[in-house]
């Protein structure tokens, strides 16, 4: 029976580290299951979209009276004492803008409106999103040139049992492909080089590590 149960030991201790060995091929096989995420982003003709939660600063020319800070509700849509309702949302600074001169134009005669938006949120659809091991998953707005390395700072980081070099980005602006990402490289070894631009949308995916 001794000489069964040592048997059965010995086995046991081979067979683990067969496993270990097993467990990390198929993590690095994981990992080049995408192709990495490109160094830049075609975001050069990107223009803030206006979304739900952010606020915007109305100014109406020679009218202070017109002039004001109002939110964008959830629904999209805003209201100022002359207009009831206006959407806002899926439209940029410019856009709103005409659309208030438009509605003012019955009231006051060539106005000129300039909307300034603050708070920014942005529509849900170009947030960024980062689920997983980090340390703060959350929705991110967007922001022109954001990288990589901006969004891990604003989620503080991953956790003890990320494994970093195995997340991907969900594209959502490509149809959702999706690419590998080093964070492991850049967040806890510095490799600036793994540092990429970001794109509106864009979904992080931080898994756990097996080991």
């Amino acid at each position: 029976m001794r000489n069964c149960a040592d048997l059965g030991l010995r086995a046991v201790r081979v067979a683990l580290p067969v496993f270990a060995v097993a467990l990390l091929a198929a993590c690095a096989g994981n990992a080049g299951r995408y192709p990495p995420a490109p160094a830049l982003a075609s975001t050069q003709n990107y223009s803030y979209i206006i979304g739900p939660g952010d606020n915007i600063n109305i100014i109406v020319w020679r009218n202070p009276e017109l002039s004001m800070a109002v939110p964008v509700r959830p629904d999209g849509k805003f209201s100022t004492p002359l207009i009831d309702e206006m959407t806002a949302q899926g439209k940029n600074s410019v856009e709103v803008a005409r659309d208030i001169e438009k509605q003012l134009g019955k009231y006051v005669r060539d106005p000129i409106v300039t909307v300034i938006v603050t708070g920014f949120v942005g529509p849900y659809d170009q947030q960024i999103r980062v689920v997983g091991e980090a340390a703060r998953p959350q929705a991110l707005p967007y922001k022109q040139r954001m990288t990589l390395l901006d969004v891990m700072i604003a989620v503080g980081g991953l956790t003890d049992f990320a494994a970093g070099n195995n997340a991907t980005i969900l594209r959502a602006g490509e149809g959702g492909k999706q690419y590998s990402i080093r964070l492991k490289d850049l967040v806890k070894r510095g490799d600036i080089s793994a540092n990429v631009e970001i794109m509106p949308g864009d979904i992080l995916i931080i898994p756990q590590s097996l080991l």
